[in-house]
């Protein structure tokens, strides 16, 4: 265990089951081959988890399928949280106390650190030494996923944060009853979501998106998959993106950090 007074403050803690199964999604799906990858026993820390368990014990399960010997670890600054989750630790699932210095038993360096709905509490120009703190913890190809989302999962966005820096953006978005692309703005992670305005790279990605949504509308016929299918192939003649089809079929795309980083 880090010594020292866990770093951060405690946030209001709402939560529920399946919030976070977009982001879990991603995990065991693209970003797998870190886990896969990793030495025996990896780790993975969901930080922040809130006032109820619920999103660790599902990224448990969830990631169990990938790697058996996967260890998840619940923190979180509340002792109280803490307390409360401490009776469902069982092999490969645990909980302690603690902040961005992502404490793990062992000095272990984790491969995931998820920490979602975390970072909106914060300031905006706090968000670059928090994800500086949690980097210095990771293992050598591990990543930091800072992601906000809806009360009941339907909207999120995430950025991958590796060793080195930002990566990516990812949108995902539950396609049924969408009116445009760009409702997920209100859930854009905090270092983004002040940047949703003319002039800044983010808002020009979400207004091309948009654009394309309702270009594609006759796609419609065929349904919200085959609409944003067409919609995000027209995007990604003009933009750097990460995935394919298989995740756009999802209503998930993923762009490059630095074509829509802050100016």
């Amino acid at each position: 265990m880090l010594a020292g007074r866990p770093v951060g403050s405690i946030t209001r803690g709402t939560t529920s089951p399946n919030r976070l199964r977009r982001c879990d999604r991603w995990l065991a799906g693209p970003a797998s081959r870190r886990l896969r990858g990793a030495g025996p026993h990896p780790v993975v820390v969901d930080l922040g988890y809130g006032a109820s368990p619920v999103t660790v014990v599902e990224l448990h399960a969830r990631l169990r399928q990938v790697r058996r010997d996967v260890r998840v670890v619940g923190v979180e600054i509340d002792p109280q949280r803490v307390a409360a989750a401490s009776p469902l630790t069982r092999d490969g699932l645990s909980f302690r106390r603690g902040g961005f210095e992502v404490p793990v038993d062992g000095g272990a360096r984790p491969v995931v650190v998820r920490a979602f709905n975390v970072l909106r509490q914060y300031d905006e120009d706090e968000v670059v030494g928090a994800w500086r703190r949690v980097r210095d913890r990771l293992a050598p190809g591990g990543v930091l996923v800072d992601g906000t989302c809806d009360e009941v999962g339907r909207r999120a966005a995430w950025v991958a944060v590796e060793p080195a820096g930002p990566v990516s953006l990812t949108l995902s978005l539950r396609l049924g009853g969408l009116d445009r692309p760009s409702e997920v703005a209100e859930r854009l992670p905090k270092a983004l979501i002040h940047r949703n305005v003319p002039g800044e790279p983010v808002h020009a990605f979400l207004r091309d998106l948009d654009a394309a949504w309702a270009h594609a509308a006759p796609h419609g016929a065929w349904g919200a998959r085959q609409r944003f299918l067409a919609a995000v192939r027209a995007v990604a003649a003009h933009w750097p993106l990460l995935d394919g089809p298989p995740r756009w079929r999802l209503g998930e795309v993923t762009v490059a950090w630095d074509a829509v980083a802050p100016r």
